[in-house]
């Protein structure tokens, strides 16, 4: 990985899902903008607050998709991610885990 960019593998999860009230919504109903969850897979040298194993928040419109070795893998910029969970950032007992 060069510079800044981020290597992410996007979540399966793009099928049916059910709401917080547990109604089931089909996968194709019509939803606003909705920001998507991924694992980093490879970060390059000059990024900072992510790293290989985190999860990432970031918009699945604005991507570029890449196939490596049959494994379909998303190309980003680290200033294109909207937030970061990690084990590392829950240091004290109020904390969420994530780093936005």
């Amino acid at each position: 990985m060069l510079h800044d960019r981020v290597l992410v593998r996007q979540d399966a999860g793009e099928g049916e899902r059910r709401s917080g009230g547990g109604i089931l919504i089909p996968a194709t109903a019509a939803v606003g903008r909705r920001l998507a969850w991924a694992d980093v897979v490879a970060v390059g040298q000059n990024v900072r607050t992510v790293e290989p194993g985190d999860r990432v928040l970031y918009d699945p419109e604005d991507r570029a998709e890449v196939e490596v070795r049959g494994t379909a893998y998303v190309l980003m910029r680290e200033r294109d991610l909207h937030a970061v969970a990690a084990d590392r950032f829950e240091g004290s007992e109020d904390s969420t885990g994530l780093y936005l």
